[in-house]
């Protein structure tokens, strides 16, 4: 019977790094099994996680070479990859938390804030957002007729989008039975 449950935790891992490599070799376009640094964001985020730029700077530390040449290669990122997965490291803020935040930029108390506001605040303060990470979510949470993002909905969009993929995330890949009160994926 351990043998069963030894071989379904190491099928587990087999199907998370082949997660993480069929990610990585969409951005090794040299197939060479190496990636430029700079994509290091792209792929851990194409995985479901979302680390800080901070977060990301110390995980650039742990795959890149001691001699840094401006690629990470596969075999440093694998097992450190693999780890943040089982790890269960950088997952979404929780639904109530991002409300909470959304809540306290919107000082009129309307339920939504402009595209203006909302550029300042993520670009000016805090960690501020790239121009890309701007427009990308301007794109998805911008309502075009208004000019506002309505956060209730944004977020309850996002949430959807987390957990209908769920089936094929790794947190669930790499749990053998799906319990609602152990997924990250919180108030849905």
């Amino acid at each position: 019977m351990a043998e069963k449950e030894g071989s379904g935790e190491d099928d587990a891992v087999a199907g998370i790094e082949k997660k993480i490599i069929e990610a990585f070799e969409v951005f090794d376009h040299a197939c060479n099994k190496t990636v430029d640094v700079r994509e290091l964001g792209s792929i851990v985020r194409s995985l479901g996680c979302f680390p800080t730029e901070a977060e990301l700077h110390e995980l650039l530390a742990k795959v890149e070479e001691e001699e840094p040449t401006g690629y990470i290669h596969l075999e440093k990122f694998l097992p450190v990859m693999t780890k943040v997965l089982l790890d269960r490291s950088y997952w979404p803020i929780p639904e109530d938390v991002l409300l909470h935040a959304f809540e306290a930029l919107d000082e009129k108390k309307c339920g939504h804030i402009t595209k203006e506001e909302l550029i300042k605040y993520l670009t000016e303060e805090g960690e501020p957002f790239t121009q890309e990470e701007m427009e990308d979510m301007l794109s998805t949470a911008l309502d075009p007729e208004t000019n506002t993002v309505r956060y209730r909905d944004y977020i309850s969009m996002m949430a959807c989008l987390y957990f209908w993929s769920c089936d094929e995330c790794l947190w669930c890949l790499s749990n053998s039975k799906w319990d609602p009160d152990k997924s990250p994926y919180l108030n849905l």
